[in-house]
């Protein structure tokens, strides 16, 4: 049985809970089925607000503070929130959230569901810490406020898919901040990003382990690890597929002969080139060129 302690609501607060018949809607369109919101709101400076649900909701609700304060308990933990902080309960679990009696919080949240919305889920709980710190963007209320009146203002299909592609986006962009270029200052990640550079300052070149190992003064063991950690590549395999990207302009937007690229980004043999490019684009170069040209 779910209990709240919200009477009335609170001044300025909007939210919509989608029909049974939207949801069905949604859940039979390809493009909306993995992912769809069936609800979501803003409520500010939500004072004596309350929710307790013993079996969990049926949905994934994602819950982002803007100003003061609440608490979360999730699992008979508790978890304290403050401005630009959120957080993602996960379905059918128990769960308890209030804002703070003193200093109460304005929260934005979606309820969301589908198989996509599970595997972002698992994604964002993967971290050792469920808090999450977000910088506030006036873009993210912007953006809300954008998914907000689609929502409020028509159920045609193709309305409902881009609302819900918006949503996707928004919840992904806290989930993933920072994903592509998490900003750590510890002398490895400079060190990476030093043999980065180095390796795309010049692609005619070539490089071996023992040559950037000698340049940067750390042990092969090292920077292998290093670089593939923060990459997902190995340094030779990183450099070799720039290369091939670059010969992927070449070939798009240039005259040149498969053998003037293959000099261009450091391969004496076209053959051998052509080798790494089917390799890595899984068709030869003259076939890439071929194909673009249609």
């Amino acid at each position: 049985m779910n209990t709240t302690t919200l009477k009335e609501g609170f001044l300025g607060q909007k939210m919509i809970a989608l029909p049974k018949s939207v949801i069905k809607t949604i859940k039979k369109n390809p493009i909306t089925k993995s992912f769809y919101i069936s609800d979501l709101g803003y409520y500010p400076t939500a004072h004596h607000h309350h929710r307790t649900r013993k079996k969990g909701a049926k949905q994934y609700i994602f819950i982002y503070c803007t100003k003061g304060k609440g608490e979360i308990r999730l699992n008979d933990t508790t978890t304290k929130i403050s401005p630009n902080q959120f957080f993602i309960l996960p379905k059918k679990v128990k769960h308890e959230y209030m804002a703070d009696k003193k200093d109460p919080w304005s929260i934005y949240w979606f309820h969301f569901n589908g198989n996509l919305a599970s595997k972002l889920y698992n994604r964002y709980a993967s971290n050792p810490t469920n808090l999450r710190n977000i910088p506030f963007s006036a873009e993210n209320i912007e953006s809300f406020d954008k998914i907000f009146n689609l929502f409020d203002n028509n159920n045609l299909e193709h309305g409902l898919e881009f609302a819900n592609i918006l949503a996707l986006n928004f919840i992904s962009s806290f989930i993933y901040y920072n994903a592509e270029e998490q900003k750590e200052l510890d002398q490895g990640d400079n060190v990476i990003n030093a043999i980065r550079e180095y390796l795309l300052s010049d692609l005619q070149k070539n490089h071996t382990l023992d040559h950037i190992s000698e340049r940067f003064n750390y042990s092969k063991s090292y920077l292998h690890t290093k670089f593939k950690k923060r990459t997902g590549y190995s340094i030779i395999v990183f450099h070799n597929l720039k290369k091939v990207q670059k010969a992927c302009e070449y070939l798009i937007y240039t005259d040149l002969s498969i053998k003037e690229i293959s000099f261009k980004v450091g391969f004496d043999d076209p053959l051998y080139f052509s080798r790494i490019f089917k390799k890595y684009m899984g068709k030869s170069p003259r076939k890439y060129k071929n194909g673009w040209q249609k």
